[in-house]
């Protein structure tokens, strides 16, 4: 009996002691990954300038939320996590989901004709569908790159007067044959959820978004009213700060006008994860990598972008409007979201959401500090010109034991660090080259994340 209790006791301790290693090890794993993130963001955003507000959420529970920086330069304010921004294009997801909000309840199909919803609309006897719109392959002019938006950019203009102001421009492509990040189509999209809801966009996402999920730091954008917690949105020209310039939020409307934090964006993030607005089988609509007419990925689907984290599947999109820029990151295998909004224009959080997301998995990038050593020999192995399937030439040049890549025609040149001796990267780790031989010819895969662009050697460099 004594022998049974002492291994009742022995194996208690046991327990305990492994529990309480693998509750240190989880600390101390929690405390290096919140430290590396605290280096990214602090080598971009300084204390006496603009800022940042960032969250990291793991199978819906927060693991880092920080700010840095001023709220408000003027008044000396610093930021702080429940500080609201203007979103940009995320506002881009709420349409979609809106969209097939309406879609589950049999008003509208994807398959839809705008001129069902804009009779007038000059289509020149194309197809132009609800799904053009939401995956930016219906050829419309996107308004943001006319060099007329400059000029009304400051009045206020009701949706139907403004889609006037680019509805009869020359389209940019058949509908289905290209993919080009178009406001436009997103635009249109919000005229029709008036048109078929009965609502205005503002009032549909406010109350059968935002109420409904409990996002109550969540606004459709505007100068006047008074935001709670509003941070300020800025510029920077030659080193000097001013406030943003200003724009009417009539015109971003529902490609861009939504402001937000970070702890309601995590709400959001929830919500589309447990399909509480729509239906599962619904919602991946929004996740599907649609195709062009030739059968070609364009790795969008409805309001977000399709990438990827070194291999590992990512769902995401980035946001920029005048005085401020976002980046959301989901990568749903492993159920980590990252969401990143800074208040001005000069500090784009895209690369740094993705090394923030890439830490969270543990996918981290590489960097000239993980670079391998090889021989000069090695190196100059993979010296030549590459020519790519697009056309463009990529030339791979030593200097000093250190090899180079520079596309053709460009005078920028970028320093390449070797990670195995046929793989190569980039300083950010986001661009990398994988090199190989085949009975004597050399090939090179450059990758952008998730593209990918074949080369072959055409010629040596001396």
């Amino acid at each position: 009996m004594k022998i049974n209790r002492m291994k009742i006791r022995i194996q208690i301790k046991k327990v305990l002691f492994f529990s309480l290693c693998f509750l240190l090890t989880s600390i101390v794993s929690a405390q290096n990954l919140e430290s590396k993130i605290d280096e990214i963001l602090k080598a971009q955003f300084k204390d006496n300038e603009s800022g940042v507000v960032t969250l990291v959420a793991k199978k819906g529970n927060v693991i880092y939320r920080k700010a840095y920086g001023k709220a408000n330069l003027e008044l000396d304010v610093n930021m702080k996590p429940e500080n609201v921004f203007e979103v940009g294009s995320i506002t881009k997801q709420f349409t979609a989901v809106s969209i097939l909000m309406l879609l589950e309840e049999g008003k509208l199909s994807l398959e839809d004709d705008i001129t069902k919803f804009i009779p007038n609309y000059p289509t020149k006897g194309k197809q132009i569908t609800v799904h053009h719109l939401l995956t930016h392959t219906s050829g419309i002019k996107s308004y943001t790159s006319m060099q007329k938006f400059g000029e009304v950019t400051t009045k206020d203009v009701e949706p139907l007067k403004f889609i006037d102001f680019f509805k009869n421009e020359p389209m940019d492509f058949e509908p289905g044959d290209k993919y080009k990040y178009n406001n436009s189509g997103y635009f249109i999209l919000g005229y029709i959820i008036e048109k078929v809801s009965g609502m205005s966009y503002p009032k549909f996402v406010e109350e059968r978004i935002f109420k409904k999920l409990n996002m109550n730091s969540s606004y459709y954008g505007s100068h006047t009213k008074l935001i709670k917690n509003r941070a300020i949105g800025y510029r920077k020209r030659n080193g000097e700060y001013s406030n943003a310039q200003y724009i009417s939020m009539s015109l971003p409307y529902a490609a861009g006008s939504i402001m937000s934090n970070v702890d309601d964006m995590l709400q959001w993030q929830r919500a589309i994860r447990n399909n509480m607005l729509v239906k599962k089988e619904t919602i991946d609509k929004a996740f599907t990598n649609y195709t062009l007419n030739n059968g070609k990925k364009i790795n969008y689907g409805y309001g977000w972008h399709l990438n990827e984290i070194n291999g590992v599947s990512t769902i995401e999109h980035g946001g920029g409007i005048p005085g401020y820029k976002s980046m959301g990151v989901f990568v749903p295998s492993e159920d980590v979201y990252v969401i990143v909004f800074s208040n001005c224009g000069c500090k784009s959080p895209t690369s740094t959401a993705i090394k923030i997301a890439g830490l969270a998995i543990n996918k981290p990038f590489s960097t000239g500090n993980n670079a391998v050593s090889l021989s000069k020999e090695e190196l100059q192995k993979w010296v030549g010109a590459y020519k790519f399937e697009d056309g463009g030439i990529r030339l791979i040049t030593m200097e000093n034991n250190q090899l180079y890549s520079q596309r053709e025609g460009s005078s920028s040149k970028f320093k390449i660090y070797p990670t195995s001796p046929n793989n190569f990267s980039f300083e950010d780790g986001f661009y990398t080259y994988k090199f190989s031989e085949k009975k004597g010819k050399k090939t090179v895969i450059f990758q952008n994340r998730i593209k990918k662009e074949k080369g072959m050697l055409t010629a040596n460099q001396s």
